[in-house]
């Protein structure tokens, strides 16, 4: 177990290296819920220039509802879940832990974040 422990922590350090020497992982970690792990990872998978918008993106990473329409009727379904699982871990992990601390008033919550909030049933 001890040798376990060693190792996660060279992993860790050689993990924060990484984040401190890669001005995009630094940059990416500055939005609220995406820490080191996160922003290392989107930085070393991921080539901005591929993606028109952020739209793009979300859709390339599968977090937008997929769209299945016949006969003129728009209907969306569950997420699409394509490309990187990983990464939309983490990006989901990351955002249910500002939702989790997101209060009226505080800095960190947006005004979108608490409108959503007040309209979540109980």
């Amino acid at each position: 177990m001890t040798d376990l422990n060693a190792k996660i922590e060279v992993l860790e350090k050689q993990l924060l290296e990484q984040h401190k020497t890669n001005a995009v992982s630094r940059l990416l970690a500055a939005i609220p819920g995406v820490g080191p792990i996160t922003a290392v990872t989107m930085a070393l998978s991921v080539n901005p220039a591929n993606f028109e918008t952020g739209r793009h993106f979300a859709a390339w990473i599968g977090l937008t509802p997929r769209e299945y329409s016949t006969g003129g009727k728009h209907r969306l379904g569950r997420i699409s879940k394509a490309g990187s699982e990983k990464l939309r871990q983490l990006l989901v992990v990351g955002a249910m832990s500002v939702i989790r601390v997101a209060k009226p008033g505080s800095k960190s919550a947006s005004t979108w974040l608490l409108q959503l909030l007040e309209r979540k049933p109980r």
